[in-house]
């Protein structure tokens, strides 16, 4: 068996990613949900890290789930309680913990960019659990996931996209994974949201076709981006590209309904939508945890 490189054992983003290499991470990902012990001691005796430097709760949670359940040994972080805060740079911070001997960073940055030029300079392994709007890796893949255990398969599959695509990461790594995987995706946002260098890989849509999808996916209002007037209120914007009661009757009767949360509840989606029987919002992030676990063995074995 060939050995692996360390830029194999990097997972900063999904484009460029084969077929294969998707499935065969959702295959393992397959695996570790059936496992029928809660933790087990595959990965035990390496070191990992968290190093969040943008808040986060769900994701941090979620991959330290998955690390106990693997047997590592943790080590958390948050810039908010760090030297970062003392102006120690993002660098210096990953490379001081890379010298103390962990094996292998899970690393969450605000600025596009920095992610690639650490990779570069470090030893261990990264995994990006979000990177500005980049990509966010892990969210597509657990999507993905949804969508294979739901349909079967991806391939074939019509998958719309509405939201705030202009600074949305997950959108991005969807988009590049859902297309590898021989899904078709549609973007449906306002003008002020859409990202027009996107168009070429997936167009933009009116809401009511977005609505005759296979997968309609919902992006979270990021209403703290929108305060220099993209975002006039979040009730004009519920009502021009929110998933209302009224539209989800104008769903195909197959389709399912996904968002990464966390969600806006009667923004970008009604409430009583959230827990829908098309909706898989809970069931999306129960596969946080055994699609964490995959990516990480990938990363350290």
């Amino acid at each position: 068996m060939q050995t692996k490189t360390m830029t194999d054992k990097h997972l900063l983003g999904l484009k460029g990613m084969s077929e294969s290499e998707l499935e065969s991470i959702l295959d393992r990902a397959a695996y570790w949900e059936q496992y029928p012990q809660k933790v087990t001691q595959h990965l035990q005796g390496r070191f990992v890290a968290n190093m969040f430097f943008e808040n986060s709760t769900r994701t941090r949670f979620s991959f330290e789930v998955a690390e106990k359940r693997m047997g590592l040994e943790v080590l958390n972080f948050t810039a908010a309680v760090s030297s970062v805060q003392k102006g120690e740079s993002i660098y210096d911070t990953v490379k001081t913990l890379e010298s103390m001997g962990i094996d292998a960073g899970v690393i969450r940055l605000k600025p596009n960019g920095v992610l690639d030029e650490l990779a570069r300079h470090v030893r261990i392994p990264l995994i990006n659990a979000g990177d500005g709007s980049n990509e966010h890796p892990t969210q597509a893949l657990l999507d993905l996931y949804t969508m294979r255990k739901h349909f079967g398969a991806v391939r074939g599959l019509t998958v719309s996209i509405i939201g705030d695509i202009k600074h949305s990461r997950v959108a991005r790594s969807n988009l590049w994974a859902l297309g590898a995987m021989g899904a078709r995706v549609k973007f449906c946002a306002p003008d002020a949201m859409q990202a027009p260098e996107l168009a070429e890989y997936a167009p933009y849509v009116t809401m009511d076709e977005a609505l005759q999808s296979d997968v309609v996916m919902m992006l979270r209002v990021q209403l703290e981006r929108h305060e220099q007037g993209m975002l006039n209120s979040a009730e004009q914007y519920r009502e021009g590209y929110g998933l209302t009661v009224e539209r989800e009757r104008k769903m195909k009767d197959h389709a399912i309904i996904m968002h990464p949360a966390p969600i806006n509840r009667n923004v970008e989606i009604d409430d009583e939508l959230v827990e829908h029987p098309r909706s898989k919002i809970f069931i999306q992030m129960s596969h946080g945890v055994p699609v964490r676990m995959a990516v990480i063995e990938r990363s350290l074995t």
